[in-house]
């Protein structure tokens, strides 16, 4: 037999204390002396209370959930920024939900259709297909952030890390080991209206090749997906081109850890044949043979950036948003090129 439904009416009589001040308490509202509301409270975790989410969202406009739409699940560093999210929720009465947009802009415009019927009270978008100019226009109707993308026209609600210097330092740093042949895995992204963090990696490596009085080589730069696979394949597609590399920048550990496996196939060893770098500082990383030398990216504090940027949002206020800057990691995957 199905247990009861806890009512309101319930807690206000085991609390010896009137309907409306029950509901006072539960929405938290002031007025209400400190010894009713401990009574109250009491009374709610006596009776394992809980509220009727739906009836409540109804009643006051609002659902306390916020919509978030990644790209990868499984992803260290998407995975990071979501743990963060949550993290930064914690405090507060919201609750997340998740979609994966997968790397599809019709997918993603499903997951924000979904959301906002669903009255989320906020969305935030974990990078992304979707335009500047759709997001804008989102971000007109509802509560809206960005994370690890740079738009121009929502500045005040992107939350992103310097991808270009962060890239600039890695391949300077790859510079000032000897090399000067340096090859690059990016990988090719549909954005519209933006520039990606992929590209921005891109754009730092070539400047920094440019500042230290080298010419980018186009057959020294190959695409990727950003998935493992594709790393080896990228070290078959240099190797094709026959032009001389010392040293690879891979535009994320994934790839780095791809081309590794290709090089080893073909009997190279890193980093006495070739250094060998990559970007986010997977957990995986660390562990790789030989460790990797990467760029941390600070996901998890980018996240709960952007809990607490949306949470200001909702409440009307301007967020005020941290700048963030990737680490060079230093380990031992990269040899001075004599």
């Amino acid at each position: 037999m199905a247990q009861r439904k806890i009512t309101i009416e319930d807690i206000a009589q085991k609390a010896n204390v009137s309907i409306s001040t029950v509901s006072r308490v539960l929405r938290k509202s002031s007025g209400v002396r400190a010894s009713k509301r401990e009574a109250v409270l009491q009374a709610v975790a006596d009776l394992d209370y809980r509220p009727n989410v739906f009836a409540q969202s109804l009643a006051s406009g609002q659902s306390m959930t916020i919509g978030v739409i990644t790209q990868n699940f499984g992803s260290p560093f998407y995975d990071g920024i979501l743990a963060g999210i949550l993290q930064g929720l914690e405090s507060s009465d919201y609750s997340a939900l998740f979609a994966d947009g997968r790397w599809d802009r019709v997918i993603e415009q499903r997951a924000v259709e979904t959301f906002t019927d669903r009255r989320v009270d906020g969305l935030i978008f974990v990078g992304g297909q979707l335009s500047e100019s759709f997001l804008a226009e989102v971000g007109q109707r509802i509560p809206t952030v960005v994370v690890a993308r740079e738009l121009a026209s929502m500045n005040s609600n992107c939350i992103f890390a310097d991808n270009f210097k962060a890239a600039y330092e890695l391949t300077n740093y790859l510079i000032e080991a000897g090399h000067r042949n340096i090859a690059h895995i990016t990988a090719k992204m549909h954005y519209q209206e933006a520039v990606t963090d992929v590209e921005q990696r891109l754009r730092g490596y070539k400047q920094a090749l440019v500042d230290a009085g080298l010419s980018p080589d186009p057959r020294l730069i190959v695409e990727g997906n950003l998935q493992q696979q594709s790393g080896a394949l990228a070290i078959e597609m240099l190797l094709m081109e026959k032009q001389p590399f010392s040293a690879i920048f891979a535009a994320n550990d994934a790839m780095a850890l791809g081309a590794r496996l290709g090089l080893y196939r073909r009997g190279l060893r890193v980093p006495d044949d070739v250094s060998l770098v990559g970007f986010d500082d997977e957990a995986s990383a660390a562990y790789m043979v030989p460790p990797l030398t990467t760029v941390r990216q600070p996901s998890v504090q980018m996240g709960q950036e952007a809990a607490q940027a949306m949470l200001s949002l909702i409440n009307g206020e301007l967020p005020e948003l941290a700048q963030f800057h990737g680490e060079l990691i230093i380990r031992e995957s990269v040899a001075r090129q004599r």
